[in-house]
C-alpha cells in the first residue's frame, strides 16, 4: 500500500506532464481530422525525426535555465559544429563517426569559452552569449563562405534515412532518447546534477554551503556546448546538407521546449521527459499547420503563445507554492 500510495503521490505532484501528455494527445487526434496524410508512416517518420531535433535544441537549453543561466548561441553553435563536421567530411574524408566526436569537441570548446566569459566578466549570460552567438556566426561565415557542405558519407546520411526494427522510426529518435536517459540519470542520481540545481536555485547559498559555483557554471556551458552541437550534426543528417540555415530558427525553440515541459526559467528545477514530450508537441505543431497548408509564420506564432502561457503557468506554481508553505 506505501507504494501505491507514493505512486499516486507523485502523480499528483506531476500532474502537468499528464496534462501535457493529453494535450499532446489531442493535437494528434485534430491533426488526423484536419491534415491530410498526417497519421501515414512516411510523415509519422518526418515529424519524429523534426521532433528530435527539437528536443535536442531544448536539453541544451534545459541545461543552461537548470543553473539558472541563458544561452543565446545554441543556435550558432549547432550551426557550427555541423559545418565543421560536414567539411571534415566531404574536403578531408574524415569517417563521419570520428568527425561528430570532432564536432561535439567543438560544441564543447564553444561552451567552454561562454562559461569562462560568464564567470570571469561577472557579466550576464544573456548578454554574453548573445554577442558569442555573433562571434561564432561570424567566424563560421567567414571560414566556409556560407557554402553548404552536401557531400556527405552515407552513414552519416543513414543516420536520419533509415527506419528501424521495422518502424517509421529514425535512428536520431533514438540518439535523442538515450541523451534524455542519460541527463535523467545526471539530474537525478549524481552529485554534479545536484550541484547544477542548487546552484540554479540559489547561487549565494550554494557558494555558502561549500559550492563551488563557478567550476559548476562553466561546467554547464560546456554540457550546453556539446549538446547544441549534437543537435547540429543531427540537424545536417535530417536535411542532408550541413550549411549556415541549421539553428536559424532555434532561439524560440529552446526556450519554449523546456518551458512546455515543465522546466522552471529561473532555474533550480529540470523536468527531462517533460522536455521530451515538449519537443514532440512543437515537432506536432509544426508539422501539422505546414500539411494544413496554413502560412509557417501561424507556427512562430503558436509557439510564441505556448510558451508564454508555460512561463505564466510557471510564475503561478510558484506563487501558490510560497503561499503554502507561509501557511
Amino acid at each position: 500500500m506505501g507504494i501505491i500510495s507514493r505512486a499516486f503521490k507523485n502523480i499528483g505532484k506531476n500532474w502537468y506532464r499528464f496534462g501535457l501528455f493529453f494535450v499532446t494527445t489531442a493535437f494528434w487526434l485534430f491533426f488526423a481530422w484536419r491534415a491530410t496524410g498526417f497519421l501515414n508512416s512516411f510523415n509519422i517518420f518526418t515529424l519524429l525525426r523534426f521532433a528530435s531535433v527539437q528536443v535536442m535544441v531544448g536539453f541544451a537549453q534545459m541545461i543552461a535555465l537548470s543553473a539558472a543561466e541563458m544561452d543565446l548561441s545554441v543556435g550558432a553553435i549547432g550551426a557550427g559544429v555541423a559545418m565543421f563536421v560536414g567539411a571534415l567530411m566531404q574536403l578531408l574524408g574524415v569517417p563521419y563517426p570520428l568527425a561528430i566526436l570532432l564536432g561535439m569537441l567543438l560544441g564543447a570548446t564553444a561552451g567552454f569559452v561562454n562559461g569562462i566569459l560568464v564567470v570571469k566578466t561577472k557579466i550576464n549570460s544573456f548578454v554574453i552569449t548573445l554577442a558569442t552567438s555573433s562571434m561564432f556566426s561570424g567566424i563560421m561565415f567567414i571560414t566556409t563562405k556560407a557554402k553548404a557542405f552536401t557531400v556527405l558519407p552515407q552513414g552519416f546520411v543513414d543516420l536520419s534515412r533509415v527506419w528501424t526494427f521495422g518502424l517509421p522510426i529514425s535512428p536520431l529518435v533514438w540518439i535523442m532518447l538515450v541523451v534524455a536517459i542519460v541527463l535523467y540519470f545526471v539530474y537525478s542520481a549524481t552529485s554534479l546534477g545536484r550541484k547544477i540545481l542548487a546552484v540554479g536555485a540559489n547561487r549565494r547559498a550554494a557558494e555558502m554551503s561549500g559550492l563551488r559555483s563557478s567550476k559548476i557554471r562553466i561546467t554547464v556551458f560546456v554540457l550546453v556546448g556539446i549538446v547544441a552541437g549534437m543537435a547540429g550534426i543531427m540537424d545536417a543528417a535530417r536535411m542532408e546538407s550541413a550549411g549556415p540555415i541549421i539553428g536559424t530558427e532555434w532561439l524560440l525553440t529552446s526556450f519554449a521546449v523546456p518551458a512546455i515541459g515543465g522546466t522552471s526559467i529561473s532555474g533550480g528545477n529540470v523536468v527531462v521527459f517533460g522536455t521530451v514530450l515538449g519537443g514532440i508537441l512543437t515537432g506536432t505543431i509544426t508539422n501539422g499547420v505546414l500539411l494544413m497548408n496554413v502560412s509557417n509564420f501561424f507556427v512562430n506564432f503558436f509557439l510564441g503563445l505556448i510558451l508564454l502561457l508555460a512561463v505564466g503557468f510557471d510564475r503561478l506554481q510558484k506563487a501558490y507554492r510560497e503561499r503554502t508553505s507561509v501557511k
